[in-house]
């Protein structure tokens, strides 16, 4: 055991304690949290429009601040854009991380100096709480690697452009800068081909022990570094990797797969962060659900994913959700995003502690006669028939045949 894997295992332990005060208090938590966003925030733009300073609960909340996409907010984006301060929180944001929308473009995303701690902290307290459970703690003496995009910024009107993934290279913390990979100026590459052929280049024969990305990234790069050895396993090229950490998208579609690559089993941490915030994180690998980070800069609420289109849909705090039952989350963030739908539907599996699984996305369902057939439904559907015929898919579409041409009954064509 090395001396940063040995140095670990007291970290954890501190970091442990310190979660367990909120986790077991969760209410408690977010009530602080709600109490310190609306009184900061009561002097910005936003704040004077929706009348924050007569804000006393949460129903005066909600009267006065809707739910709210990336549209309804675009107008103060936009200022925020061009660089004016107290718009949506106080002062400028020190990022604005830049997603694709749909309908909107690219969305420019608020990350303040307050938020962008809880980026940092979420991933650290998710190893923290895997190495304390499970006293494993040797991967941080060997190579990491973190596939994410480039680190170079944009800078404009005194604020920071750049993918979230690319903000968070910057704030590595110093004790894993010498472990880490792939090397800045190929982390820096922006044609994505051509990146992953140079991180493989880069850790080939590094003893690579944690792994790191999306599924989809991750896949494409255990196929090259498979494509270099004449197709051998990602367990034998790199014995020691144990830790696989992931989140970004749903990983079910891609578990058969990356389990398939990698030739044995190795643990994994299921992480949910967005450029809105971090939000929840596996603590435990015995656990189903990730838990909530409830005392993150983050005020949640929910609205039953059933309602949500409807004119007045029920609008909930943490305290009166339902276990089993589909929500939309909304964040109210301490970088200014207020009543702000990021389109993700949760269900809760514990309420005590919270913990969550991310069930799809909102606009994602079919319901062509009224049957409301959300994303994770379709998933599990198509994954179990797969798993019966022993057959792999990596891509499926989905739609209702509405009228069928030799007119038999409308059903939903895979």
């Amino acid at each position: 055991m090395g001396i940063k894997s040995w140095f670990a295992k007291p970290l954890a332990a501190f970091a442990v304690r310190q979660i367990n005060k909120w986790k077991n208090n969760p209410i408690a938590a977010q009530e602080r949290t709600f109490e310190r966003l609306i009184r900061q925030a009561s002097g910005t733009a936003f704040g004077k429009d929706h009348n924050f300073a007569s804000i006393k609960t949460y129903d005066d909340f909600k009267k006065r601040v809707p739910i709210a996409d990336y549209e309804d907010l675009k107008t103060y984006i936009d200022r925020v854009v061009r660089g004016e301060s107290d718009v949506m929180w106080p002062g400028k944001p020190i990022y604005l991380a830049k997603t694709s929308g749909t309908t909107s473009g690219v969305k420019y995303i608020p990350i303040s100096k307050e938020s962008m701690p809880e980026h940092l902290n979420g991933a650290r307290n998710a190893l923290f709480s895997y190495i304390h459970e499970t006293g494993k703690s040797e991967f941080i003496d060997g190579k990491i690697i973190f596939l994410q995009g480039s680190p170079v910024l944009e800078r404009k009107n005194g604020i920071n452009f750049g993918r979230l993934s690319g903000i968070v290279a910057n704030h590595v913390p110093a004790y894993l800068q010498r472990n880490r990979l792939p090397s800045y100026k190929t982390n820096c590459i922006e044609d994505w081909e051509e990146k992953v052929d140079a991180i493989v280049d880069e850790t080939l024969s590094e003893d690579m022990r944690l792994i790191s990305g999306i599924p989809p990234w991750v896949q494409m790069y255990f196929d090259r570094l498979r494509a270099r050895t004449e197709g051998r396993k990602i367990g034998e090229i790199f014995k020691n990797f144990s830790l696989f950490v992931y989140g970004g998208v749903n990983f079910e579609p891609y578990r058969a797969r990356l389990e398939e690559s990698i030739g044995r089993r190795v643990d994994s941490i299921e992480t949910y962060p967005a450029s809105e915030g971090f939000i929840a994180f596996q603590d435990s690998q015995q656990e189903k659900g990730l838990l909530l980070l409830v005392d993150s800069g983050i005020f949640y609420e929910f609205i039953p994913s059933d309602e949500y289109y409807n004119e007045n849909p029920g609008r909930i705090s943490l305290e009166d959700v339902e276990l089993d039952k589909n929500y939309a989350i909304i964040l109210n963030t301490n970088a200014g995003l207020w009543g702000y739908s990021i389109g993700d539907t949760v269900k809760f599996v514990s309420k005590n502690p919270y913990r969550i699984l991310v069930s799809g996305r909102i606009k994602h369902f079919i319901s062509a006669f009224g049957e409301h057939v959300i994303c994770e439904e379709v998933e599990h559907a198509i994954l179990s028939v797969a798993g019966q015929e022993g057959v792999e898919i990596t891509e499926f579409t989905v739609a209702p045949q509405v009228s069928p041409e030799d007119g038999s009954l409308p059903y939903h064509e895979w």
